[in-house]
């Protein structure tokens, strides 16, 4: 059953009419602390999962609740519709407040201001990230169907986590488990990326993958005096120090063997749409206190941040760091080093590749000892792709410009879940802006990106029921 213009414009209608009870849906949803990776706060999760489930039923969808490991999934279908079948992902679950005294009001106590550049804005933890996202998604729902005797354009399943700030290790099992009931997808949609710009709305179309590693390196058997052990006893900290400065070659790439083993140029067509892009690189490293660029030789700064793979130290340590002075060689030295990875890398070999760099490295009387995080490739969509085209037109409707086909330099692993587990392409389209203080103090989301974002999903749903 198609969604006429007239219904489409009548959804559109409902949406503007029902700002304030949306508002208010929002608002009662922001108020549960939801912080997954705190203990403390794992009835505030189920109560997080249970009041999303509720909503959806009352939507008219056959909506229950999942138990993981972890904290619950909730799961909503309706298929009443004919043609495609779109499977949307968001995450109920918020990243801690600390430090509190940073917060201008209690974090969990929504409101709306008007900001000094006249933006009406929702403040809150979880306003961008992802509540106010998912829920532009759900008010869609509620849209479209009040136009159309409750039946919605396309085939839809809801899938909200809880755990996505705190690592998501239970999501990809859920998905083995319910293979079979998701299986039909025609394509996955995510709303936790940002516009390009304030009035830009955009499609990312690459996410890195990663690979991190905690490294240790150990010499002596127990810290020594520096006075008396200093030259002949091997120093850990000098010997991470220098594996660490072996990663990158003087032009700035990562001199780990094989690592860019199947990486290709960015196509000429995507090079081409972000050259129409306003992408200021002095402004970019300006903001931060930054003006020369680092990394590869030649690349652009958006190249690096977003089509090329990377090598990073996150963290390193070794030895007294107290204040005042102690003169020892310790015994072991730490890092934290993660790899952000681009199409064609295999994070196994990725990290295979490291652990022998590392280990070719080790002089006598050394050991090392790795503990591996995250291994997700990264994943690219056809810039051609059948629902992609019908994403662009629609969400040029809704905001009168031309979308802008990013790249994220970060990584979102659930659509390598999608695409790995359910052989499905992720559409990445959401309405967040860069200064929306996602997991800082202050998190707020645009009235225009929630209104925005309801008014554009109610567009894409429609065209894809055509």
């Amino acid at each position: 059953m198609h969604h006429t213009d007239a219904e489409i414009a009548l959804g559109l209608t409902k949406a503007n009419e029902n700002e304030d009870a949306a508002l208010e849906r929002l608002f009662d949803l922001l108020r549960i602390p939801s912080i997954s990776t705190d203990p403390a706060y794992a009835g505030n999760c189920s109560d997080a999962a249970e009041w999303l489930r509720r909503e959806l039923a009352g939507l008219g969808f056959a909506a229950e609740l999942h138990d993981t490991a972890g904290h619950p999934v909730v799961l909503a279908t309706d298929h009443a519709a004919s043609g495609p079948h779109v499977l949307f992902y968001g995450h109920y679950d918020v990243q801690p407040v600390d430090p509190i005294e940073l917060w201008n009001r209690a974090p969990f106590e929504p409101y709306v201001v008007t900001a000094a550049n006249g933006e009406l804005q929702i403040h809150g933890r979880g306003a961008s990230d992802d509540k106010g996202q998912l829920m532009t998604f759900v008010e869609a729902c509620r849209a479209l169907k009040s136009a159309n005797d409750g039946v919605l354009p396309v085939k839809v399943t809801i899938l909200i986590e809880g755990e996505e700030e705190s690592g998501g290790k239970n999501l990809p099992l859920f998905l083995e488990k319910m293979k079979q009931a998701l299986a039909g997808a025609d394509i996955a949609l995510v709303c936790d990326t940002d516009m390009w710009d304030r009035r830009t709305p955009a499609i990312t179309s690459s996410l890195r993958g990663l690979v991190a590693d905690d490294i240790v390196i150990e010499a002596a058997n127990r810290d020594l005096h520096s006075g008396m052990y200093g030259n002949a006893a091997r120093n850990p900290n000098q010997v991470l120090a220098e594996i660490i400065a072996s990663l990158r070659t003087p032009d700035g790439a990562v001199a780990v063997e094989g690592f860019y083993d199947g990486v290709e140029d960015l196509p000429e067509e995507v090079r081409d749409i972000w050259k129409t892009l306003d992408f200021d690189e002095a402004a970019y490293l300006g903001e931060v206190g930054l003006s020369v660029p680092a990394g590869e030789k030649g690349r652009s700064v958006m190249e690096q941040t977003i089509s090329r793979p990377t090598c990073e130290i996150n963290g390193m340590w070794g030895g007294y760091t107290g204040d005042g002075f102690k003169t020892v060689i310790p015994a072991k030295a730490s890092a934290k080093i993660s790899f952000r990875l681009v199409a064609g890398q295999d994070p196994k070999r990725i990290r295979e590749a490291f652990h022998a760099h590392v280990r070719a490295r080790l002089p006598a009387d050394c050991t090392v000892s790795f503990s591996p995080h995250g291994g997700s490739p990264a994943i690219t969509i056809p810039i051609d792709g059948h629902f992609l085209g019908l994403a662009r037109k629609a969400l040029t409707e809704e905001w009168g410009r031309e979308v802008a086909l990013v790249g994220s330099g970060g990584s979102i692993p659930v659509a390598g879940e999608f695409k790995r587990i359910l052989g499905l392409d992720t559409l990445l389209i959401g309405f967040a802006q860069t200064d929306d203080n996602i997991h800082s103090p202050n998190e707020k989301y645009n009235v225009t990106s929630f209104m925005g974002g309801i008014r554009s999903w109610i567009r894409i749903l429609a065209a894809f029921g055509k």
